[in-house]
């Protein structure tokens, strides 16, 4: 075996460690038991990530990465935006029913508890999970939709408000908060998303009057793209 073949091994049997630890401990997670379940000491955490907090966020990017490639495979090119939208959330509602269903709502809720705990690594997380997002954004972006096409603004405020939407409904499905949230449900509610009133930029919003009621220009009917 090759040094660089060692490294890699090393790294992922810290990252499974990891994954089964602190899906279990969340912020108490220690980082020994961590290094021990790998069959390798702590200096090797630090080695390879820097710290605890390092071993957390890249447990997150190896987490999310795959699946991005899964969505950007379950919703092709060629699509319209609503189309796109719904294939999304589809493909987003079968991860509920898969194998990992439970273990990945046990390690989501505990990186928000621990970002809770530490401002510091939630500064990290949350730009491992934007960098990871933007897979989704390119995904939206350029995509047909009334009759123009979706800019990059739009594909982001779009993203935030489905993750919003499909994170919260994805949480209720096991916990049985969310009953009938079958595929269709999951669909017919992210294509809701897809309208001027969220994809409209804040600078381009309508101008209101002095009652806070929209102007006769912003109450005719919009030929405004997307």
């Amino acid at each position: 075996m090759t040094r660089a073949e060692a490294k890699e091994r090393n790294r992922r049997a810290l990252l499974d460690a990891a994954f089964e630890i602190v899906s279990r401990d969340g912020y108490r997670a220690r980082l020994d038991e961590i290094a021990e379940r790998a069959d390798l000491t702590t200096g090797a955490v630090y080695s390879l990530f820097g710290s605890k907090n390092g071993l957390v966020v890249a447990l997150v990017t190896d987490y999310l990465r795959p699946y991005y490639e899964e969505v950007e495979r379950a919703v092709p090119a060629g699509l319209d935006l609503l189309e796109a939208v719904d294939a999304f959330a589809r493909h987003y509602r079968r991860g509920c029913d898969g194998p990992d269903a439970l273990p990945r709502l046990s390690l989501q809720i505990t990186l928000l508890d621990m970002a809770l705990h530490d401002p510091e690594l939630g500064s990290q997380l949350a730009t491992s999970v934007r960098s990871q997002e933007n897979h989704l954004i390119a995904l939206f972006t350029g995509r047909a939709h009334n009759r123009g096409h979706v800019t990059l603004r739009q594909a982001e405020r779009l993203t935030t408000a489905l993750r919003a939407l499909l994170v919260g409904l994805s949480q209720g499905v096991p916990l049985g908060l969310a009953p009938g949230a079958d595929e269709d449900y999951f669909a017919a509610a992210a294509r809701a998303l897809v309208t001027d009133v969220s994809l409209i930029d804040h600078d381009s919003a309508p101008s209101r009057g002095r009652r806070g009621k929209p102007t006769d220009a912003a109450t005719r009917p919009s030929t405004r793209p997307c």
